[in-house]
């Protein structure tokens, strides 16, 4: 794993987006197409604006969610509005390349055998995404793979169906496909991330982030995130 440092927040989602795009154009000479898996959280948005600012081919990417919580179509404490407000409404991204989790589905179990099937008609059997953004939570989690989780042992579905977190179910991607993607790019900003980004350095399994594969894996910290990276 490469742990690359900046100076502060706005640094660090700038250069991650530079990071995006680069990847983008690699994959797109190689491949003639960029799959990308997006997270959530507020340092992400600012990452997604600057990324909309990136020289980058929009009709060849396919955007999809790595996790999504279940709330209402607009809702704030939607993945999906904020990369709306932040990438798609920015960057001409084909609206059928942009491949949204079916919350509204109404059957969350339903809605993750439907995005599996979205993600294997796109992206192979088994699907093989290009590059994967992850966040770190200040409890180790990642996507929405939560410390005692029973969707952590998933290991037959590339989509899960976790319990309430945080007052919401959610649907996540889980290990089998984040292992197989071809880049995984984790973005860490805040003190709080410090504990657990040592820990996710170290490869501990003990917390969600820390069972991801490393090898094709960067992170792209602030400098309060890599507080503990020296200890």
């Amino acid at each position: 794993m490469e742990i690359k440092i900046f100076a502060d927040e706005q640094t660090a989602a700038q250069q991650s987006a530079s990071f995006i795009a680069a990847e983008a154009r690699m994959a797109i000479a190689t491949r003639n197409r960029f799959l990308l898996a997006l997270s959530g959280g507020r340092t992400p948005w600012l990452m997604l604006r600057s990324l909309a600012r990136e020289d980058v081919s929009w009709q060849l990417v396919h955007l999809f969610q790595v996790d999504e919580r279940d709330a209402p179509a607009g809702h704030p404490d939607r993945n999906l509005t904020h990369i709306r407000e932040s990438q798609l409404d920015r960057v001409p991204i084909p609206a059928n390349q942009a491949h949204a989790i079916p919350i509204e589905a109404g059957n969350l179990e339903t809605a993750a055998m439907s995005y599996a099937k979205t993600l294997q008609q796109v992206a192979g059997s088994p699907p093989v995404l290009d590059l994967v953004h992850l966040g770190l939570g200040p409890d180790g989690h990642t996507a929405s793979l939560v410390p005692g989780d029973r969707v952590l042992d998933v290991g037959d579905a590339d989509v899960g169906v976790t319990g309430a977190y945080q007052k919401r179910r959610r649907i996540t991607l889980t290990y089998p496909i984040l292992n197989r993607a071809r880049r995984i790019l984790w973005v860490v900003t805040g003190s709080e991330k410090a504990g657990m980004l040592a820990r996710l350095r170290d490869a501990d399994r003990a917390i969600p982030a820390g069972r991801v594969r490393q090898a094709s894996a960067v992170v792209l910290a602030d400098a309060a995130a890599a507080e503990g990276l020296n200890t």
